[in-house]
């Protein structure tokens, strides 16, 4: 079943109190987007999710209509870490809203995808971001290959701020 967003939807900061909701979402997105993950690697990398939110420095998220999180983005040193949406949340906008988000308000400009995700490369790819290159492994070493992408030019960031006021 779809959520749906409340008519009055805002991004909003995620508090400690969401972090179970925000796992769920990022195995769920992760299900539904990254066939190419094993379930052993679901299982090892779930907790460092949880452990690592406290770390991040701006952690959004926007809300259904009931108030549980739909989708989150979380951004360090101007680089979106991450970027999930419930499945049932998806294709309403929510990872355009917070994408334009995180660039406008903490200054996000780079980013890494993982190839084997070729919904998120074109998203990113429409969104203004260009790939500058590519590593074979991930940050973990396991052999999932991301590109390094980056804001496009001027052009693409006075988009972003255009979007976001």
């Amino acid at each position: 079943m779809k959520s749906r967003l409340s008519p009055d939807a805002v991004i909003s900061s995620v508090q400690p109190e969401d972090f179970p909701r925000v796992v769920e979402v990022w195995e769920a997105s992760v299900r539904a987007t990254h066939d190419f993950v094993t379930e052993d690697d679901i299982q090892f990398f779930r907790p460092l999710v949880r452990a690592g939110l406290p770390n991040v420095a701006h952690l959004a998220c926007m809300r259904d209509e009931r108030g549980d999180v739909a989708g989150f983005i979380g951004v360090n040193d101007a680089k979106v870490d991450m970027l999930f949406v419930a499945p049932t949340a998806m294709g309403q906008g929510i990872g355009r809203q917070l994408l334009t988000h995180a660039i406008a308000a903490f200054g996000a400009q780079t980013l890494d995808v993982n190839e084997q995700n070729p919904q998120a490369v074109g998203f990113y790819l429409r969104m203004g971001f260009e790939v500058v290159g590519r590593s074979e492994l991930d940050d973990f070493g396991k052999p999932y290959p991301l590109l390094h992408m980056h804001l496009g030019g001027s052009a693409a960031r006075a988009m972003f701020l255009n979007l976001a006021t």
